[in-house]
C-alpha cells in the first residue's frame, strides 16, 4: 500500500515540510505485551517480514509503543477499530507464576478477562493467544494439543482460563503454548533462564541451583517465527485454528541450563551446587516435567528448527558480560 507522509526537512536557517510516498505493507498485525520479552521479539520478527507491526503495551509502552490498558474495554475496541488488524499476537500477561499466587486478582483481570475482552472484539480476526506448559501437571509427559490439561498453580489454571475465554469468544483463534522462554533480555531478571546468569558469574562463591524439575528452554526469537508462519499461512487456510504447542528440544534442569551458560562464555561451573530438593515455601508449585508434544505444528510445516541453547544464551545475555568488564575495566 502506497501512502503520503510528511517529514519535515531542516537545513541552516531553513525548514521545509514536505510530502513523501511511503511503503506500508498491507498486512497489519497488532502485537500486545509488545514491551516484553516475547512481545518485543514477536514485534520485531513480523515488522522485519513485510508486516506493518504495531506493539502496545502499558507501563512500559511509550514512547515507542501505543500505550493501552487491555483490561479497559473501549480502549482495546478502539485500538482494533482504528488499526484494522489482520492478526493480533496476545503476548501480554502475568507469567511470573509466584506473583500470580500472591496477586490473584490482578492477574486474573489480564490473564483470563483481558484475553476474553480482547477475543470478542476481535471477532473475524486471527488471534494468537500464548499460553503455558503449566496447563500440564507434569506427571505424565510428554503431552500433546489434545491431552487433558491440569494445572498445579494459579498462574497455570489462569491462562488455561484464558485459553477457554479466547476459544469461547473467538472460535476462529490459535492458542500455541509454549515451555520456559528466554532471548534477548533488557534485565537478566526478565527470564527464569537469564536470571540464572548471576550466579554463574558469582564464581568465587558457591551457589544451590535447581536440579528437580525438567525444562525446555525456548528462544523467542523461534517463538515469533512461529507466530509469523501460522499468522502466514492462516491468509490462505482457514483451518489453522485450535491449539498448538511448540518448545525447544533439549532437556535440561536449571542446574544445568546454569553449566550450559557457564560453558557458553568459557566461565567456570564449579561452584554450582545441584539442590536435589525443593526448600520449603519455594513459591508456587511447578510441574516436574511438562514437555510438549509438538506435532501438530510439524505436520503443517509450521514449525521452526530451534537456535542450539549454547548458541542463543550466548546472544542473549553477551552484552550483560560486556558491560560487566567494561565497567570493571574503566572504574576499578
Amino acid at each position: 500500500m502506497n501512502e503520503r507522509e510528511f517529514k519535515i526537512h531542516f537545513t541552516p536557517g531553513h525548514v521545509e515540510v514536505v510530502q513523501e510516498n511511503v511503503d506500508i505493507p498491507y498486512r497489519r498485525v497488532l502485537v500486545t505485551g509488545a514491551t516484553g520479552l516475547l512481545g518485543r521479539a514477536v514485534y520485531k520478527d513480523f515488522q522485519n517480514n513485510a508486516w506493518h507491526a504495531l506493539g502496545c503495551g502499558y507501563r512500559r509502552a511509550q514512547p515507542r509503543f501505543l500505550r493501552c490498558n487491555l483490561t479497559d474495554e473501549d480502549a482495546v475496541r478502539a485500538v482494533i477499530q482504528d488499526f484494522q488488524p489482520h492478526v493480533i499476537v496476545h503476548c501480554a500477561a502475568e507469567r511470573r507464576p509466584d506473583v500470580v499466587e500472591h496477586h490473584t486478582e490482578a492477574a486474573l483481570n489480564l490473564n483470563v478477562h483481558a484475553s476474553g475482552t480482547l477475543a470478542k472484539e476481535a471477532a473475524g480476526i486471527f488471534l494468537i493467544y500464548i499460553s503455558t506448559d503449566y496447563v500440564f501437571d507434569g506427571r505424565n509427559p510428554p503431552y500433546g494439543e489434545n491431552d487433558a490439561p491440569n494445572p498445579l498453580n494459579v498462574y497455570g489454571k489462569s491462562k488455561l482460563e484464558g485459553e477457554r475465554e479466547v476459544l469461547r469468544h473467538n472460535p476462529g483463534a490459535a492458542v500455541l503454548r509454549v515451555p520456559i522462554l528466554y532471548g534477548e533480555v533488557e534485565r537478566v531478571d526478565e527470564s527464569a533462564v537469564t536470571v540464572l546468569w548471576d550466579k554463574v558469574q558469582e564464581g568465587a562463591e558457591s551457589c544451590s541451583v535447581e536440579h528437580c524439575q525438567q525444562r525446555f528452554p525456548t528462544y523467542v526469537n523461534d517463538v515469533a517465527r512461529v507466530c509469523r508462519q501460522m499468522a502466514e499461512r492462516r491468509l490462505q487456510d482457514p483451518s489453522i485454528r485450535g491449539i498448538f504447542h511448540y518448545s525447544g528440544k533439549e532437556q535440561m534442569t536449571k542446574y544445568e541450563m546454569a553449566c550450559a551458560i557457564a560453558d557458553a562464555f568459557n566461565l567456570p561451573s564449579s561452584h554450582l551446587i545441584p539442590m536435589t530438593e525443593q526448600p520449603a515455601g519455594a513459591g508456587a508449585q511447578r510441574p516436574q516435567n511438562a514437555q510438549l508434544e509438538c506435532s501438530r505444528l510439524e505436520l503443517l510445516g509450521l514449525s521452526v528448527e530451534p537456535i542450539p541453547f549454547k548458541t542463543a544464551v550466548r546472544d542473549s545475555l553477551w552484552p550483560f558480560l560486556y558491560d560487566k568488564r567494561w565497567r570493571q575495566t574503566v572504574f576499578h
